[in-house]
């Protein structure tokens, strides 16, 4: 639910830093940015932690150029991932209070046009609520079919760890 508010997120995860410190030798955040506008970064820098790479998950998820690039050609594109995908009546619909307030669906997303979902594992139910929540904000769905490998990737940069061909296994 930070995600909502992302003014919280630098505080809560220096919190949660401070908390886990003494029990571990090595932490890693997995956030992106994710709207800090650089608190995160300056949380990390603080404690001696790495975070994600990029902006958003998005980033993570699709890549910084390809996100980048679909954002450039359409900039009225509403982006979901997976998680987003499970989330969206509580993440958006209710936070948003469009369950109680349906007319707010204009103010919200009246500038948008289209919705992309950057799917990591897509199956009939996932693309089912991806549809509905295209079609509950009144939007064109686009599906891009990314696969887990920018996540894979992303952590393992943000872990030091290497590839292996073939496999997923590190290589220290």
């Amino acid at each position: 639910m930070l995600h909502n508010q992302p003014h919280l997120i630098a505080a809560e995860v220096e919190e949660l830093l401070l908390e886990l410190r003494p029990a571990y030798g090595t932490i890693a955040i997995a956030y992106a940015d994710c709207g800090t506008y650089g608190a995160l970064d300056a949380v990390c820098r603080r404690h001696g932690v790495r975070r994600l790479e990029g902006l958003h998950c998005y980033d993570v998820f699709g890549g910084a150029d390809r996100v980048r690039t679909m954002l450039e050609q359409q900039p009225g594109t509403y982006v979901l991932t997976d998680f987003l995908v499970r989330s969206f009546q509580r993440t958006v619909v209710r936070e948003l209070g469009l369950d109680r307030r349906p007319e707010l669906r204009d103010d919200y997303f009246g500038h948008y046009t289209r919705v992309v979902w950057l799917a990591q594992a897509p199956d009939d139910e996932l693309r089912a609520l991806a549809h509905g929540a295209a079609e509950q904000v009144g939007l064109p769905l686009t599906e891009v079919d990314v696969g887990l490998s920018g996540l894979d990737r992303s952590m393992r940069s943000l872990l030091g760890l290497g590839r292996v061909r073939g496999g997923v296994e590190p290589d220290q």
